[in-house]
């Protein structure tokens, strides 16, 4: 049986280093909170499916953006920690807000200065405004794909 170990006969590793490299073209508008295009080389892919401002029991944590983009992005923490990844390892990123419209930035970086302060993690992010999510009360759901 072929050995699934990344170690060649001669016993060095074969394994990739992880790298992330970021791209923002002079030729398009520089980004705010996110990178314009991501190469990500590595030994693993991590998928996080979308997490949502719920608690470990269950419990929505809010009814507010605020408090469920927080506890989104807690959750997808745990996630990327439970297959040994960690937020720089995130090379795409979506957001989905129930009824988004502009006005409603405010409080969905005020989530994300919960858990990141001035340091949010800088990936190719995407934002989207959605008509509903799979329970009524969600009003954030956020996935992820990391390289480690």
């Amino acid at each position: 049986m072929r050995s699934l170990a990344p170690f060649g006969s001669d016993g060095r590793d074969y394994r990739l280093a992880m790298s992330i490299e970021k791209i923002n073209p002079p030729e398009l508008v520089e980004p705010l909170g996110y990178t314009h295009t991501l190469i990500a080389t590595g030994t693993r892919r991590v998928y996080v499916a979308g997490q949502t401002g719920v608690d470990a029991t269950g419990a929505v944590v809010g009814n507010d953006l605020t408090s469920q983009t927080a506890q989104a992005l807690r959750n997808v923490g745990i996630a990327l920690a439970a297959a040994g990844a960690s937020w720089e390892h995130v090379a795409r990123m979506n957001i989905l807000v129930v009824g988004y419209e502009p006005s409603m930035a405010d409080a969905l970086f005020a989530g994300v200065g919960e858990v990141f302060g001035e340091e949010m993690p800088i990936a190719a992010t995407t934002l989207y405004g959605v008509q509903s999510l799979f329970e009524a009360e969600h009003l954030v759901e956020i996935d992820c794909i990391a390289e480690v």
